[in-house]
């Protein structure tokens, strides 16, 4: 008979405790939880083995992401950490990108935040309660509407990219008339969003810029950004905000908890919860998946497996969030700062009525390459040239969002 001098335990209870406890020391059961934490200056880091992570998942998410090699930048943060972050040669954390439509997101919260201090009644206003220009066949059109993109406003082959190329963005926006019924079909449209400046500042009084820096962007460590305005000092509610990966996540962590910010709601959360719903599932564009949009956010995938929405902006710019799993995977392209924050053609102006959007992208960079003009001297304006357009990332985009989802599965294939 056996007998224990600690206690009175069976034997075989004994081995399978000893067993499950080895197995939990070599598998970090027993780990204290990662604290749920937001950055202060910098992001803390922390390993993906630490996190809970396998590493050579993430390794696969990266590999992917710099397939093409446009990527100037990506970035994986968990639990308020910084997990992983690489960058191509030439570009650091500290470079800065453009964002083109992500900025979107952004100034849609302001939205979510006027309704919370009560200067905007609710998303179904009509938008002719606050632009007085609105008192037309657009009238019935609701902020949700724009929002959602089905506002029904007239929709050209180019979604009104050659308004980014006019002395008045906002001039340019208040012209374009109604072409279907509003809320009948998807369309995205540049106007929307430009005329979603103009909303808060009739509501509200303030510039849109200066409402996203003093309601956001101050309070949530984002102290290093440029927001682009037009020619005619208009603020750019549909794109153009440079700042640094490390930042951009800042955004994509307020959206994954919620709108909160430590110990203030700073977006609303009612907002945050309508905002992730998956609506529009029917979209098709240079990405031939199965996808959603809501309120200025579009849904990267809203299965059981993962729910992952993001940011985007043209060229393959992305917050991913993926809230379930306090998770945000940021992703920008090569960008070369003029500098500034009003846009200046300079003498590119010239040329900026010639042909098609991506003639006139085209041409600035050959102009440049050539000598004919200094694009850092001589303009001040977000650009994108050709090292900074993305091929695999959207053609990978699926395999991409699969690796996303991939990080939090249990299954024990990538």
């Amino acid at each position: 008979m056996w007998h224990s001098t600690i206690m009175p335990f069976p034997l075989a209870k004994w081995v399978v405790f000893l067993f499950f406890f080895a197995l939990g020391a070599s598998k970090d059961i027993f780990a204290k939880p990662i604290p749920i934490e937001y950055p202060e200056n910098t992001w803390s880091t922390v390993s993906a083995v630490t996190i809970g992570l396998n590493q050579a998942r993430v390794k696969h998410l990266f590999d992917l992401s710099f397939q093409d090699q446009s990527t100037q930048g990506a970035a994986l943060f968990v639990k308020g950490k910084l997990v992983y972050e690489q960058y191509a040669d030439g570009f650091n954390k500290d470079s800065l990108a453009t964002s083109w439509s992500m900025a979107k997101s952004f100034y849609a919260a302001l939205v979510g935040i006027s309704i919370d201090r009560g200067e905007i009644n609710s998303l179904d206003d009509k938008v002719s309660q606050y632009l007085d220009y609105f008192q037309d066949d657009r009238r019935e059109m609701t902020i949700r509407q724009l929002l959602n993109m089905s506002s029904g406003l007239e929709m050209p082959d180019d979604e009104h990219e050659k308004m980014f190329f006019t002395k008045n963005h906002l001039a340019y926006a208040k012209k374009v008339e109604l072409e279907t019924e509003p809320g009948e079909r998807f369309e995205y449209n540049n106007v929307n969003s430009m005329l979603l400046a103009d909303i808060l500042f009739r509501a509200t009084g303030v510039r849109a810029d200066k409402l996203l820096k003093d309601r956001i962007l101050k309070r949530i460590g984002m102290d290093h950004v440029t927001l682009w305005k037009d020619p005619a000092n208009n603020p750019l509610s549909y794109c153009c905000i440079d700042t640094t990966v490390r930042q951009y996540a800042r955004f994509g962590l307020l959206f994954a908890r919620g709108g909160k910010w430590r110990d203030q709601q700073i977006v609303p959360r009612t907002f945050i919860d309508q905002t992730f719903q998956l609506r529009r599932s029917d979209l098709a564009d240079n990405i031939q998946i199965q996808r959603g949009y809501s309120l200025h956010w579009w849904i990267s995938r809203y299965q059981q497996d993962a729910k992952i929405f993001s940011a985007k902006g043209k060229f393959g710019q992305r917050i991913f969030v993926d809230p379930e799993n306090d998770m945000v995977f940021v992703r920008v392209t090569k960008y070369h700062s003029t500098g500034g924050d009003v846009i200046d053609w300079g003498p590119l102006r010239f040329f900026n009525q010639l042909g098609s959007v991506e003639f006139r992208r085209k041409l600035a960079s050959i102009l440049g390459q050539i000598g004919l003009i200094n694009i850092h001297s001589d303009v001040r304006a977000p650009m994108t040239f050709d090292d900074g357009i993305s091929n695999e990332f959207l053609s990978n985009y699926e395999s991409i969002i699969d690796a996303l989802a991939a990080l939090n599965s249990p299954k024990p294939n990538i």
